[in-house]
C-alpha cells in the first residue's frame, strides 16, 4: 500500500457519504426536471416555456450547484482512484467504483456531451423560433435528462448498498 495512502478503506466509506449526498442531490434534480418541471414549462406557449428555460439554465450557475455538482465528480475520482491505489477488492469497493463510474460518465459525461449543448443552442434560439425549436429541444434534453436520472439514482443505489455492505462486515468482525 503506497505510504501517502496509508488506509483509502478506512476513508472510502466517508467519500462514498460524501459522494452519496451530492449523488443525491443531482437524482433528485434531475428526477424533479423528469417528472415535472419540463412538462410545466412545455405546457406553456413556446414563447414564454423557451424564455424559462433559458432562465433557468442561466441561473443554475451557481457557486453551490457548482459545489454539488463537480465537488460530487471530484469526489468520485478520489474514490476510484483510492480503489485502485490500494488494491480494494472487497464487495463495497466494487459498489464505491461502480457508483463513481456511474455519476462520472451518467451525470457529468451526459450533461457536458448533451445536455450543454442543447442549453448553449436554446440560448442562442431567438424567440421567433421558439414555436419550431422548443418542442425539438425539449424532447432532447428530456430523453438525456432521463439517462442522468437513471444512473445518478443508480450510482446511489450503489453507494447506498456499498455502505451497508461495509456496516454488515463491520457487524460480522
Amino acid at each position: 500500500m503506497p505510504d501517502f495512502m496509508p488506509s483509502a478503506s478506512k476513508y472510502l466509506p466517508l467519500l462514498t457519504l460524501v459522494a452519496s449526498l451530492g449523488t443525491g442531490l443531482m437524482a433528485g434534480l434531475f428526477f424533479a426536471f423528469s417528472t415535472f418541471v419540463m412538462q410545466a414549462l412545455s405546457r406553456l406557449p413556446p414563447e414564454q416555456g423557451m424564455a424559462a428555460m433559458q432562465h433557468i439554465n442561466a441561473a443554475v450557475t451557481t457557486a453551490l450547484f457548482g459545489l454539488a455538482f463537480f465537488g460530487t465528480a471530484l469526489v468520485c475520482l478520489v474514490i476510484i482512484f483510492g480503489t485502485f491505489a490500494n488494491a480494494l477488492s472487497s464487495l463495497p469497493a466494487a459498489l464505491f467504483l461502480a457508483g463513481s463510474l456511474l455519476y462520472l460518465v451518467g451525470v457529468i459525461g451526459v450533461t457536458i456531451a448533451f445536455n450543454v449543448p442543447l442549453n448553449n443552442a436554446l440560448a442562442a434560439t431567438p424567440a421567433a423560433q421558439a414555436a419550431e425549436y422548443w418542442p425539438r429541444y425539449v424532447d432532447a434534453w428530456l430523453g438525456w435528462n432521463h439517462v442522468r436520472t437513471v444512473m445518478a439514482t443508480t450510482a446511489l443505489a450503489c453507494f447506498a448498498w456499498g455502505l451497508y455492505n461495509v456496516g454488515a462486515q463491520r457487524a460480522a468482525s
